[in-house]
């Protein structure tokens, strides 16, 4: 099993969002039998079967094991991934682009860099997993409080400043060697956490 499994295929993800089919990836990520299923999700046998051969036909969960009850077979099945991600690849044409002439100070423009990191590291991860080979990546999160507006726009200025100098450092246009590497910087308020909610 992946950590992480992105779906580019329109019809693998419409199979993944189904309400039923994905509580049901949920509970495969550790293998349990359609019987066993059944009593967790308070279905019935018969319709936890028939989403079990969707999900199994869609390549989103395999046999993990299989053994003989009397003249039956039952077979424990589990899911390829712990998680999963759609690839905003899977809406074809009417995917975010950045590319689109979207505002670049824009909430849109952010959300359509977004969905082109998890297109194209999702493709990249996919051949990385094909060829058994790790993918090089460099993720930075963290948050940072600000007093002011004004305090605002001088980090964002200061950060700017920064990134382009360390890219001026370290571009090398004429490496023969070399390999581009996309680096995208996004910043935007942290979410409220729901009332009620403990923060851990």
């Amino acid at each position: 099993m992946v950590d992480l499994s992105v779906i580019e295929n329109p019809a693998v993800a419409s199979v993944a969002l189904d309400p039923v089919r994905s509580r049901l990836l949920a509970e495969l990520r550790t293998p349990a039998s359609a019987a066993a299923l059944a009593g967790r999700v308070g279905l019935p046998r018969q319709r936890v079967n028939y989403h079990l051969r969707t999900l199994e036909s869609h390549g989103l969960i395999r046999v993990d094991s299989s053994r003989r009850w009397g003249g039956l077979t039952e077979r424990r099945l589990v899911a390829t991934a712990s998680s999963y991600v759609v690839s905003p690849g899977a809406l074809g044409a009417a995917a975010a682009d950045p590319e689109r002439g979207i505002d670049r100070l824009s909430a849109s423009y952010l959300v359509a860099l977004a969905a082109r990191i998890v297109r194209e590291v999702g493709q990249l991860l996919r051949r990385a997993q094909e060829l058994d080979k790790r993918l090089a990546t460099l993720s930075i999160d963290s948050e940072v409080r600000f007093r002011s507006a004004e305090d605002r726009a001088a980090f964002a200025r200061d950060l700017t400043a920064g990134v382009a100098a360390l890219v001026a450092r370290y571009h090398d246009e004429s490496a023969p060697a070399g390999r581009r590497h996309r680096l995208m910087v996004g910043a935007y308020p942290t979410p409220e956490e729901p009332k009620g909610k403990v923060a851990t």
